[in-house]
């Protein structure tokens, strides 16, 4: 299956504050954009899971 855009928005923790996010990701399937918007901001930021919060994933239709 090819991979469709997703648009992904939340909040992360910044110091004692959360900051709200909007990523566009490449994937498969929800699943596997939540996970990959796990890895790149976790990454990024050096947060845990926990401290990600996914308030919303909709998919972008075809260009």
């Amino acid at each position: 299956m090819a991979d469709q855009k997703f648009e992904v928005s939340g909040d992360f923790k910044s110091g004692y504050d959360y900051q709200p996010f909007t990523k566009v990701i490449s994937a498969s399937n929800e699943k596997q954009a939540t996970e990959k918007i796990y890895t790149i901001i976790g990454s990024k930021h050096r947060l845990k899971r926990n401290y990600i919060k996914i308030n919303g994933i909709k998919l972008i239709d075809g260009e």
